[in-house]
């Protein structure tokens, strides 16, 4: 396993023994806890290029860097040089020239991680492009599994909501299914991909009967930034038809966990008796996105052990 000078566009731009190395190293830097300093990335570079908002994401990976002892640079688009009429070739150019080792990028536009690889001999990390694909939500998410369960494989994941809007699900989904999970997406017709049962993925419309004997009940918010058109009459018929309940997660194994990669709208995709109960992995989620991000730049960059 290698992942030096790799990039990381989807999740299958990596092996499934990588991923099981990153798992190793995050459950190592997790062990040491907050409090640790490291040096493994002193001298690195480590740049964020956020066009969307972000909390969780850009957040972890500047902590996650700066923990490894790499210099952390924070690019906003809205005060840089692009409102200047600054081409994006010229705007990486320009950063790269100042020693930019590796790049995490978010953009609304699909695609966009490859088109910065273009420009630039610097690694790339892709933190969410549109609605394509968001490989390090997929990673920690995979990695907060298998913390609880022990694997992957033989797993059965129910991922609930507006799957047709989400990375995460797609991101998700082809993950947990190249590390031998089942994997079903549920909610209303109008918000599942036509083509997810194409890649090994299967589909229901019907949560109760898709959530039995489930042992991770994944709940998505519904997306409305991104919908021009009327998916479902109201958020509250939505709750009414999908909403995750205590009563919907009883269906599930006993031992069974709910997850949600944030933000919730609590009231529309889930209710705080499920979002708040012990079975709830969501902060652990926010948690395990900081460790599995800095096992990530780690083996990216190359870092020396200590």
């Amino acid at each position: 396993m290698n992942l030096l000078g790799k990039d990381l566009f989807d999740v299958d731009s990596f092996e499934v023994e990588d991923f099981e190395t990153i798992f190793e190293t995050a459950k190592k830097f997790k062990s040491a806890g907050f409090t640790k300093k490291w040096s493994a990335l002193k001298g690195k570079t480590v740049c964020t290029l956020f066009f969307e908002s972000s909390t969780r994401t850009r957040i972890s990976f500047e902590i996650a860097a700066k923990r490894l002892g790499a210099d952390i640079v924070n690019f906003t688009a809205s005060t840089s040089s692009l409102n200047k009429g600054e081409s994006f070739k010229d705007t990486v150019k320009t950063l790269d020239a100042m020693g930019i080792d590796l790049y995490v990028i978010r953009h609304s536009e699909p695609g966009s991680p490859m088109m910065l690889k273009k420009y630039t001999d610097a690694i790339v990390i892709n933190a969410g492009d549109g609605i394509r694909a968001h490989p390090t939500q997929a990673i920690l998410d995979a990695f907060t599994m298998w913390e609880k369960f022990g694997k992957i494989k033989g797993l059965k994941v129910v991922i609930v909501g507006d799957i047709l809007h989400s990375r995460v699900a797609k991101s998700n989904a082809k993950l947990l299914n190249m590390m031998g999970a089942e994997v079903i997406f549920a909610g209303p017709n109008t918000l599942i991909p036509a083509q997810a049962e194409r890649y090994g993925i299967k589909v229901s419309y019907d949560v109760k009967k898709a959530v039995k004997n489930a042992d991770i009940v994944m709940g998505l918010r519904m997306q409305l930034e991104r919908q021009s058109n009327g998916f479902f009459s109201s958020l509250d018929e939505y709750n009414e038809f999908y909403g995750i309940t205590p009563k919907l997660m009883e269906l599930a194994k006993r031992d069974s966990i709910f997850m949600h990669p944030g933000p919730m709208n609590r009231g529309v995709e889930v209710i705080e008796a499920v979002s708040d109960s012990e079975s709830s992995k969501v902060e652990e989620q926010v948690t395990n996105g900081v460790f599995t991000r800095m096992a990530i730049l780690y083996h990216m960059l190359g870092g020396l052990s200590e």
